[in-house]
């Protein structure tokens, strides 16, 4: 039998700070938007939790981890706290921020990926759950700031490498392979695929406008 949960340790502690990663974008928009403590609560929780929460939903774990698991609430909340009283030094340290958000993705791409896995929903879908897992939160938060998902807007490579993390972890498990030594290759190949397209400037294509300069030939 597979095994499923996550070999790396302490598990627990790399979720937990997952999580409070995540919180803290959700927190600083909040922040940036005026909201009230209430507000920052929210959206640290969306931010934090948000794409576990679709992630249970769909593969039928009920209750969601994210309303059910009061670690992982606690954890969102005091990232929500935080970031409502020391939002000055926070942005002072959006680099570092921008850092920790990239170990967040790698971190559920990865724990989403093998929990869907772990609830035999299939390859394909596991892999999709997993990158659901990553992006979800930060679809949650800008959608509930009324901004463009930055998933889209910017055309940051975001979701390209949670597909690719995710679908190497299928791949690991499929070949029996998923042990901590691959596990701890996926997530640096996330991190690392993440934070190399920032410092590099990649981005995902945009629309295919045909070639520069061309016409049309003025034939019907």
């Amino acid at each position: 039998m597979r095994r499923v949960i996550l070999d790396l340790v302490p598990g627990d502690a790399l979720e937990l700070g997952g999580v409070f990663c995540a919180a803290l974008s959700g927190g600083l928009a909040a922040v940036r938007k005026r909201y009230d403590l209430v507000g920052v609560l929210v959206l640290a929780w969306a931010a934090g939790l948000g794409g576990g929460l679709l992630r249970d939903v769909l593969i039928g774990a009920i209750p969601p981890v994210g309303i059910s698991d009061w670690r992982l609430v606690a954890v969102a909340a005091a990232a929500g706290i935080v970031t409502f009283f020391w939002h000055p030094r926070l942005e002072r340290l959006r680099r570092s921020i921008v850092v920790l958000d990239a170990g967040a993705l790698a971190l559920f791409v990865l724990s989403g990926t093998m929990k869907g896995l772990e609830y035999g929903v299939g390859p394909l879908a596991a892999v999709f759950v997993g990158v659901l897992t990553g992006v979800g939160g930060g679809i949650l938060r800008d959608v509930l700031t009324s901004e463009a998902p930055l998933l889209f807007q910017d055309k940051q490579l975001y979701a390209i490498p949670a597909l690719a993390g995710a679908a190497l972890t299928v791949g690991l498990w499929e070949a029996d392979l998923l042990g901590p030594l691959s596990q701890a290759g996926v997530l640096a190949l996330i991190f690392g695929f993440r934070l190399l397209s920032l410092r590099l400037g990649w981005s995902a294509p945009g629309p295919w406008e045909g070639r520069p300069g061309r016409r049309g030939s003025g034939r019907m």
